[in-house]
């Protein structure tokens, strides 16, 4: 591979020789192939996997298959997720034992959520943001899939969050960075890297946690994390964080054969976890544990206007805006809820009509999805059980890929892989003549895919258009994860 000048110079200054020869040379290499299992969907360990180390649910892969062709990963019963960033399951393991309200504040395409999403205590609630619209669409569907249905994705920059007054327990800053971890695996990357990106990033990141500070409740966990090698936005980021904000580095308990570097800084004496290719097996991470003081510290820079909560409390705003006091009237009059789509039903869910959508909300989250709802831009939270269309409610896709479906509620038609492959390409799919008419879930290997509405003489597939296979290969044989 070919490096910018500059990067490889500055990047040898840093590593040293012998680090930065093993470095370059696994840049050569094909990268390692990775997933992590949704234990939630009673998925265990793939048939040719090795376990990653750091992740319970994180297993390597012999080869690449081809992904786009497997329901199980339209299912949701794993992600695509390269090692390395698996580690955000390490931190929190350590350091969340009780449940908590988390953001993940720069999360899409939604690896790091689904990670947290396996391993937070149950009760937690995580909202799950992207600031760039598109890149938000790709975040909600990654998240709807999962299953989980104690996240809320919303649509906002990070001061949207400052201003909304809502504090969490945990903020993960996974921030926009020069992408140098990336190189092995995507191209464009090494053509965008400049060292004046490296400096715009910076100053970009310190932005982005200042904010993120504001929301942490004082003693709350702050995890920050890039993919990137030089000290500008790792080591020296994390002093600033230290310095200005008062934060205390927190040590992550790794084992030595992991391969996972130290500080690369000269006199930074804080523990950081540093990610090689050729040292440890995955691409390029830099990431670190910070605790903010319960106190809100005394220095010059010290954030101590943010609003202290216990436990995983929100702050609720004082009045909704107009257009959102129109968009949800609490509960809806008019529409019959159907309760009995969701396992646990109203005594362990509420449900909101939000526009023409109607969610189920764990009852342990009706706080913040009102605060949220309130104050930021929603794109899904809870179950999306469906939409209303007339008097009708069209159930969800998101409805029956959550782990929270009551699937008694529904006709089962069992597909076999060529018409799942259909479905899944939003393709028209014949029933069986016995099926009942109305809405149907259609399984693989006994794996919900989604609906589709049996009509008598045809049947309306209603998996989302937007999530569809775009490709028209059919595979020669089922192209699926070994189980």
């Amino acid at each position: 591979m070919i490096l910018p000048e500059c990067f490889a110079h500055n990047t040898e200054q840093i590593m040293g020789k012998d680090l930065f020869g093993r470095f370059v040379r696994a840049l050569d290499e094909e990268p390692p192939v990775s997933i992590r299992v949704n234990e939630k969907k009673g998925v265990g360990r793939p048939g040719n996997g090795e376990q990653v180390p750091w992740c319970a649910s994180g297993y390597y892969l012999n080869s690449r298959p081809a992904f786009t062709f497997d329901p199980f990963l339209h299912a949701g019963c794993y992600y695509v997720q390269e090692a390395s960033s698996m580690f955000v399951s390490r931190v929190l393991s350590q350091y969340v034992a009780a449940p908590v309200s988390m953001l993940d504040l720069c999360a899409a395409p939604g690896g790091k959520t689904t990670a947290a999403l396996s391993v937070l205590p149950a009760g937690s609630v995580l909202v799950s943001n992207e600031p760039v619209r598109q890149r938000a669409n790709i975040l909600a569907e990654n998240v709807g899939k999962w299953g989980s249905p104690n996240v809320i994705v919303t649509n906002n920059y990070p001061a949207d969050f400052v201003s909304s007054g809502i504090v969490f327990d945990v903020i993960l800053c996974d921030v926009p960075c020069s992408g140098e971890g990336m190189f092995r695996k995507d191209d464009g990357a090494v053509g965008e890297w400049s060292a004046q990106n490296v400096e715009l990033c910076a100053r970009l990141q310190r932005e982005i946690v200042e904010c993120a500070w504001r929301c942490l409740r004082p003693g709350g966990l702050l995890i920050y994390s890039t993919c990137t090698f030089n000290t500008a936005e790792n080591e020296e980021n994390i002093s600033w964080i230290c310095d200005e904000l008062c934060a205390d580095v927190l040590p992550v308990n790794v084992e030595k054969e992991w391969g996972i570097t130290a500080s690369l800084l000269p006199g930074f004496n804080r523990q950081v976890c540093r990610f090689i290719p050729g040292v440890t097996r995955g691409e390029g991470l830099f990431m670190a544990a910070l605790r903010k003081p319960d106190d809100g510290g005394s220095h010059k820079s010290c954030l101590s206007s943010c609003s202290s909560a216990d436990g995983h409390s929100v702050s609720l705003p004082k009045k909704k805006k107009k257009a959102e006091q129109r968009q949800t009237n609490g509960r809806a009059e008019s529409i019959r809820m159907p309760v009995e789509w969701i396992a646990g039903g109203s005594s362990d869910y509420m449900f909101f009509k939000r526009g023409d959508v109607i969610d189920a909300v764990p009852c342990g989250m009706v706080d913040i999805y009102k605060s949220t709802l309130s104050e930021l831009k929603i794109l899904s939270a809870g179950v999306t059980v469906g939409r209303i269309k007339g008097r009708d409610i069209v159930p969800g896709a998101e409805l029956a890929l959550s782990t929270a479906l009551n699937r008694n509620a529904f006709p089962t038609v069992e597909l076999d892989y060529p018409a799942a492959i259909s479905f899944l390409r939003r393709d028209a799919v014949s029933l069986p003549d016995d099926t009942p008419r109305g809405y149907v879930l259609v399984t693989y290997c006994g794996v919900a895919l989604g609906f589709m509405k049996n009509i008598g003489n045809r049947a309306n597939n209603l998996y989302p258009q937007e999530w569809r296979i775009k490709s028209s290969h059919v595979p020669g044989k089922p192209q699926v994860i070994e189980k």
